[in-house]
């Protein structure tokens, strides 16, 4: 990459969120059916709802997210606040409802926390 910018380093945030999501979640080890198992003729198939499709995260995008995951140690904690609630695509209304900030001065410092990561980033390019 040439040159990291603020928009940059944000949609990798919100990479980082989707790829999270499509991550599988964690399952209880205590609860188990013993109702045996329903097989079901094609007619019975034909009229079923569609089961939810879940896609799956590629090693690409867990190997970005993990990349973008030590990212957020280079920023205070309130900026690292700010940048996950706008990564995932919470309105800036509710932002600055929830942090106290009036909703121009959380842009202003969600702007600021992008920048301080992609000059860290960009100091790193030339240092290797």
């Amino acid at each position: 990459m040439a040159k990291w910018t603020a928009e940059q380093v944000a949609q990798r945030f919100e990479e980082c969120v989707t790829t999270l999501r499509k991550l599988p979640g964690e399952r209880s080890l205590g609860y188990a059916s013993y109702w045996p198992e329903i097989r079901y003729e094609p007619r019975e198939l034909a009229r079923q709802e569609p089961g939810p499709l879940r896609l799956k995260a590629t090693p690409e995008q867990v190997t970005r997210m993990e990349e973008t995951l030590s990212w957020i140690s280079w920023v205070n904690r309130g900026e690292r606040r700010l940048i996950w609630l706008r990564a995932y695509r919470t309105p800036w209304r509710a932002i600055s409802r929830e942090t106290g900030f009036p909703k121009t001065s959380a842009q202003r410092y969600w702007e600021g926390a992008l920048l301080k990561i992609a000059r860290r980033l960009a100091e790193e390019q030339v240092s290797a």
